[in-house]
């Protein structure tokens, strides 16, 4: 898993306090995998994400009726590389993905 996933991961989660817990067990294993990722190297996974921040915006700015295909490219790679996003909702993922 990359460290962005990771970012995402943790920040969804950070949002939602009671979800937390569901994701607790799943950090350690996790962890180790995103600190071997290099600061300054982009995976495809992390650029997807990071190219949908624009799509994430219109939609947190719109309530959630503006979808974007990035976002929603976003959105469905997240869940498919983390069991533990899958209960996050979508608005909850596009407020992670623009904090990073």
């Amino acid at each position: 898993m990359t460290r962005l996933t990771l970012t995402v991961t943790l920040l969804a989660f950070s949002i939602t306090p009671a979800l937390a817990g569901r994701f607790a067990a799943s950090t350690a294993s996790t962890a180790s995998e995103g600190t071997s990722a290099s600061s300054k190297s982009s995976s495809p996974d992390d650029k997807l994400v990071l190219e949908a921040r624009d799509d994430a915006a219109s939609f947190v700015a719109s309530d959630g009726r503006i979808r974007g295909a990035q976002l929603e490219a976003a959105l469905r790679h997240l869940r498919e590389k983390n069991a533990s996003v899958q209960h996050a909702s979508d608005m909850q993922l596009a407020q992670a993905i623009l904090a990073l």
